[in-house]
C-alpha cells in the first residue's frame, strides 16, 4: 500500500478531470483561432438573427409547438421595439458586405415589425367610432388648456416624425 499522497490523490474518483481541461495557455489559443476566423461581418449577421429571434419570442411568436414560458412573462413591446430598431440599423451595414444574404433577414424583420404593429395597436386605447375627425373645443386659455397638450403624442415620441417648431 502506498503513503504517497500524490498516489493517494491520483486514487480518488475525479482526480483525473483537472488533467482533461485545457489549460489557460490552449484556452487563450482556441478563443484566438475563433477570433482570426469570424469577421466582423459574421457577427453583425448572428447579432441581426439573434435580434429578430429575441423580439419574436418576445411578442409570442414561438416555432408551432413551442411552449411560452408559464406566466406569459415572454411578451414585451418595448424589447419588441428595442430588438425591430437594433435589427434594422445592423441590416443598413450588412449591406455594405452582404448584400445578397438580405432578403430572408428583411422579410423576417418585416414580418416583426408587422406583427409588432398589430399587438400594439391592439394594446391601445380605442378611439370610439366617429371621434377620428372630431375636435375638442379650443380652451379659454393657456392656463385652462390640458397637460395632454403639452406632452408629444406616440409618432413625436418615438424620434420619428419631424414636427415644425419643435
Amino acid at each position: 500500500m502506498s503513503t504517497d499522497p500524490v498516489g493517494a490523490a491520483n486514487e480518488e474518483p475525479g482526480a483525473g478531470d483537472a488533467q482533461s481541461q485545457p489549460s489557460e495557455e490552449e484556452l487563450r489559443a482556441a478563443y484566438e483561432a475563433e477570433m482570426s476566423r469570424i469577421s466582423s461581418a459574421d457577427m453583425i449577421l448572428q447579432a441581426t438573427v439573434s435580434l429578430l429571434n429575441i423580439g419574436g419570442y418576445r411578442l409570442g411568436l414561438s416555432a408551432p409547438g413551442a411552449e411560452q414560458p408559464a406566466g406569459g412573462t415572454a411578451r414585451d413591446l418595448e424589447q419588441v421595439r428595442d430588438a425591430i430598431d437594433g435589427a434594422r440599423a445592423l441590416l443598413g451595414i450588412l449591406e455594405r458586405t452582404r448584400p445578397n444574404e438580405l432578403r430572408p433577414l428583411r422579410d423576417a424583420l418585416s414580418q416583426l415589425q408587422m406583427a409588432y404593429a398589430r399587438e400594439a395597436g391592439a394594446s391601445a386605447p380605442s378611439v370610439p367610432p366617429g371621434a377620428e375627425g372630431t375636435q375638442a373645443p379650443p380652451a379659454a386659455n393657456k392656463a385652462d388648456a390640458p397637460a395632454a397638450e403639452d406632452k408629444p403624442g406616440p409618432a413625436e415620441s418615438s424620434g420619428r416624425l419631424w414636427v415644425p417648431g419643435r
